[in-house]
């Protein structure tokens, strides 16, 4: 019983008046940080007309000394959503501008998000620590994404070429064998061939352009983060020719800053308005192979411009041959809002609209290099995609 009521303590805040339990050691602790967050106000019962209580001030120190004790008396992912909180109730983006904060917080994909839309507001005695937490969990992405996206797209490349009348000179004897063994003669000891497995020519150093055309609204902040990591590791790949373009209203190329995302990110400018079609007439101009050409439109299509054009303009990028994926959201929700009308209108036009976790995205690479049906892909995963408009 003692257990639940300590629970239950926990859970209520102020003091043991309601349960008739003090706290103590590492639970007192616990109790404290939480008051700090959420305040007596907040707990729900006696004024919920209240103020929030700030407990945790406007000193930078104090606030410093919260979030070093959050990490210590909750895991990490408890620690994340506890940092969203007090952002979103405390005013804490302002806090964040201080370089011993920075130094405190657990650095995160949100995070990133927050410090990047700071972006230029960032005071300089404070901007090498927050270029810093945003590049430690930068690295942290690409160690986890890098190896993974590399192969799957490589994987796709080869797949993509591989012909079943080869010239001499480009058979691959390793899967010819193996494709064959079927076949061995035991009186001869060797393998007779009944088909070839080899690689058509290559006649050009890049195989496939890639083209990410990212919309930087405010309500894509976690995309963009993901969606920048994948770009860098896409550009390191001497088989594509990558771009990436970031647009609001107005539309800017960032793909001489491929070879850093913490660069890449600082450049872009979250927030503001949406006007797809101008950044896809943009990426249009960049296509020169269009049946080579994987067009990833990453939005949550809410057109602020053209919407007739922009589908007019997308349907003319699928009629020439590019393979064009709509990309709800790339990030951990699963559930994006987003124009369901417009979604509708781009997969009557076989763009396959959805939501892709960043797991899922080198598979996605993959698919999309293969032109291979992507509705069926995505079904094959469990992914639920906006259907055409019956």
């Amino acid at each position: 019983m003692t257990e639940r009521l300590r629970r239950w303590r926990l859970v209520l805040g102020g003091d043991a008046d309601g349960t008739g339990m003090a706290l103590d050691g590492a639970d007192a602790g616990r109790d404290a940080v939480l008051d700090s967050l959420y305040g007596a106000g907040d707990r729900g019962g006696a004024q919920p007309a209240a103020p929030r209580s700030a407990g945790l001030g406007g000193s930078a120190p104090r606030v410093a000394r919260w979030l070093g004790d959050i990490r210590t008396y909750f895991p990490s992912s408890v620690v994340r959503v506890l940092q969203q909180d007090a952002m979103d109730r405390l005013g804490l983006r302002e806090l964040l501008l201080e370089p011993e904060l920075l130094d405190a917080v657990q650095p995160d994909v949100s995070l990133v998000a927050t410090l990047v839309s700071l972006g230029s507001v960032i005071p300089a005695h404070s901007r090498e620590t927050a270029r810093s937490v945003v590049r430690q969990v930068v690295e942290e992405l690409e160690r986890r994404f890098r190896q993974r996206t590399v192969g799957a797209v490589r994987g796709a490349l080869d797949r993509a070429t591989r012909v079943r009348r080869p010239r001499p000179s480009d058979i691959d004897w390793d899967r010819t064998i193996r494709a064959n063994l079927r076949h061995y003669q035991p009186a001869w000891n060797t393998v007779i061939p009944e088909r070839l497995v080899g690689f058509a020519r290559r006649h050009h150093a890049v195989e496939r352009e890639v083209v990410l055309c990212v919309d930087q609204s405010g309500s894509m902040a976690s995309s963009v983060v993901y969606a920048s990591v994948f770009a860098a590791v896409l550009g390191s790949m001497r088989s594509l020719r990558t771009s990436v373009v970031v647009f609001d209203t107005a539309v800017v190329d960032l793909t001489e800053k491929l070879a850093d995302p913490v660069e890449l990110l600082f450049a872009t400018q979250l927030g503001g308005g949406t006007d797809i079609n101008r950044a896809v007439a943009y990426c249009q101009g960049l296509v020169t192979r269009p049946a080579d050409t994987v067009m990833v439109l990453l939005s949550d299509l809410f057109e602020g411009g053209d919407r007739d054009e922009l589908v007019r303009r997308l349907g003319a990028l699928v009629h020439a041959g590019v393979t064009v994926v709509a990309l709800l959201a790339l990030d951990d929700r699963g559930a994006p809002a987003y124009d369901h009308n417009l979604a509708h209108a781009l997969a009557a036009l076989g763009i396959v609209a959805f939501a892709c976790t960043p797991d899922r995205f080198p598979d996605l690479m993959a698919a999309a290099v293969e032109r291979r049906d992507l509705s069926a892909w995505a079904a094959a995963e469990g992914i639920v995609t906006a259907a055409p408009a019956s």
